[in-house]
């Protein structure tokens, strides 16, 4: 399996990956204007040539990331794509400097897998923001927030004052 950056001819195939989702009001959707605006913040799974999975990051500010529209071709699940993608966006994430990854799920037990920890939304008032609060599903949200730490120990005052500095990072292992 390769976990790359799609091409924009695969757009498509990418929100067919979640559209039953988005269509049960499980996710929301997301344009292909969307992705293509933004397609070098997504990666997919792909495997004898087909995509079979996607996820994409999203960055609020210099320091917080969110892992999300998270998605497997249902006849992929359980072989540990959706792992692999999230672990590839974290290193990402990390590659960016970015100093924390937040996700908004319903499969927290694969985040938690993964080092991620429960939190309460409310403490990343960047997502809040810019997301949960025109979201339409805000009043019934039942999604987890869970956040990893990729610099634990450090503070904003520590990166202010030593910038290139990290005391730290969290390494994501990524098995072949």
């Amino acid at each position: 399996m390769i976990i790359r950056h799609p091409y924009p001819h695969e757009v498509e195939t990418i929100r067919g990956l979640f559209a039953a989702e988005v269509a049960a009001g499980l996710m929301l959707p997301r344009s292909p204007e969307q992705i293509l605006r933004h397609l070098g913040d997504w990666l997919v799974a792909e495997e004898e040539g087909q995509i079979v999975g996607c996820v994409s990051l999203v960055f609020f500010n210099g320091t917080l990331a969110e892992v999300r529209s998270l998605a497997v071709r249902s006849d992929q699940r359980g072989r540990g794509i959706g792992s692999r993608l999230v672990e590839a966006a974290v290193r990402q994430a990390q590659e960016r400097g970015v100093r924390r990854v937040l996700a908004l799920t319903r499969a927290a037990g694969l985040f938690e897998r993964l080092g991620f920890v429960r939190d309460a939304v409310g403490n990343f008032p960047e997502k809040v923001w810019r997301d949960c609060a025109p979201c339409p599903f805000r009043h019934r949200c039942d999604e987890i927030a869970l956040v990893l730490e990729l610099m634990p120990g450090e503070t904003d005052h520590d990166l202010l004052c030593a910038p290139g500095i990290s005391t730290g990072r969290v390494s994501v292992r990524l098995e072949a």
